[in-house]
This record gives C-alpha cells, structure tokens and sequence, in this order.
C-alpha cells in the first residue's frame, strides 16, 4: 500500500494506524500548494478533491477520506479493537468516535486558514475549546484510551487534530483528560515511528 500524505496532517492517523497494523507500505509526500507529490506525480490524477490522506490500496485502486481509510485498514487487520464485529455497539461506537473527529477536524483546521486576523483566530480557539470540552465528556472513565482499555484508530485521528495547536500557541493542556490521550497516543512505538518517518522528530 502507498500512503500520499503531508507531514503532520491529518493522513499522520493512518500512518499511525499503518504502523500499528505492521502492514508493508510505501511513502509519498504531497505538497498541497502545487498538488505534485515528491516524485512530480500530478496528484490530482490520484485525489480529484486534492487533500491528504489518499492510500493506494493495489495498482490503480485508491481511497480517500481519512474515516473510511481508517476502517478499512482496521478491518484488514489482526488489532481486535480495530475491527469489531459489524452490527455491535463497539463498532457503533467506533464509528462514532470517527465521525466526531470530523467535527474536531473541522475546529482545528480552522488555525491555518490563509489571512487569519485576531478576531478570527480568537473565533477558532472558542470552537477548539468548545469540542475539546465535548472530547472530555466522551473519553471514557474505565480506561486509558477513548473508548476504554483499547488503542482505536479515533485515538490515533483525535491525538494528530490536537497536535496541530502548538503551531498557533493555542494551549489545550487544561483540557487534562484530552491532553493526556494526546500523549499517550502520540508516545506509542507506531506513533514514534511515523513521526520520524515524516521528519517530524
């Protein structure tokens, strides 16, 4: 599988994913701006829509969206919790935590809007803190991850979208139950690893 993405983005959660999963994969780097991947591939050949994360699953077989490749990495995988059974409330909730990481997705980005004033930005922290306060009442009490004792791919998404407020100083560290699934996910071996693989420690 080869994995088009740009560092520190969000395709960073399925690089995770990949690197928890031990699949075999390939690296690609887009740059956003121009669309050429690294090696002066058109991207949009490979994602008409232009965005990061897009996976190659086989010769000409891509999928895009980062829920549905998460899913469906999990699904190809041996990681119980990555994959529970179709129909059960795990996977519901599963589903859950992902479609939310949509709208937190959505919050964060707004910080790298191009022109950004004070006004905006202060806007962007109030919706940051707002669904930093929803993550809090969904994480659950019994254990250490969002959905209880077990790492899920929603874990991994949540972690690389609060990433991103170090680069506008926006400080999310009072948010303690959040703040501390952020550095659990992001101290696993596969998080470690994908981060050194897009040159980001």
């Amino acid at each position: 599988m080869k994995l088009y993405y740009l560092a520190g983005a969000c395709s960073l959660a399925s690089h995770i994913v990949l690197a928890e999963i031990g699949a075999p994969y390939t690296l690609e780097a887009v740059d956003l701006a121009t669309h050429r991947t690294e090696t002066g591939v058109d991207y949009l050949t490979v994602n008409p829509r232009g965005a990061v994360p897009a996976i190659e699953l086989e010769p000409g077989v891509v999928l895009t969206q980062n829920a549905a490749i998460l899913q469906y990495l999990g699904d190809h995988s041996d990681i119980a919790a990555f994959r529970p059974a179709y129909g059960s409330m795990a996977r519901a909730r599963l589903q859950e935590a992902l479609g939310f990481c949509g709208d937190f997705h959505k919050a964060f980005s707004g910080l790298f809007a191009p022109g950004l004033t004070a006004e905006g930005l202060e806007s962007i922290r109030h919706d940051i803190h707002r669904r930093m306060q929803q993550l809090e009442g969904m994480l659950d009490a019994t254990g250490p991850y969002w959905l209880g004792a077990e790492f899920t791919q929603a874990d991994a998404y949540a972690a690389v979208v609060m990433s991103w407020a170090a680069f506008k100083n926006v400080d999310i560290s009072h948010h303690r139950k959040a703040w501390a699934l952020k550095e659990r996910v992001l101290a696993r071996p596969a998080a470690l690893k994908a981060l050194k693989e897009e040159g980001l420690i």
